[in-house]
């Protein structure tokens, strides 16, 4: 069983910074989610094992960065440039094959105009 553990989230302005950690043990190519109220958990982005490949939801380039050390079992979500459409539950999720298998509880990210 993969045990997955957000932390990080809290209360910004716009335009602040946050990183989002993620504790995952394991090998596995690692995503990060986010779901708003009233609407669809979305991908945000993810990461290989190794870190040498990473995507983003096109509503995050250049904003956003994924990172992981994996001596420490820790994925993160660095998040610049916040606007309040960034507010949401921010879920870490470990790929198995080709489906995110495993998820943490989530953390909240608020940000206010």
């Amino acid at each position: 069983q993969v045990q997955l553990v957000e932390s990080g989230g809290g209360l910004v302005q716009t335009g602040d910074s946050l990183r989002l950690s993620c504790s995952a043990s394991g090998r596995y190519a690692m995503g990060w989610f986010r779901q708003a109220p009233g609407k669809e958990r979305e991908f945000v982005a993810g990461i290989t094992w190794g870190g040498g490949i990473t995507n983003y939801a096109d509503s995050v380039k250049g904003r956003f960065a994924i990172s992981r050390d994996n001596a420490s079992n820790t994925v993160y979500l660095q998040m610049n440039s916040l606007k309040p459409e960034d507010t949401a539950v921010y879920y870490c999720a470990a790929r198995v094959n080709f489906d995110y298998a495993y998820w943490g509880q989530g953390t909240q990210v608020t940000v206010s105009s």
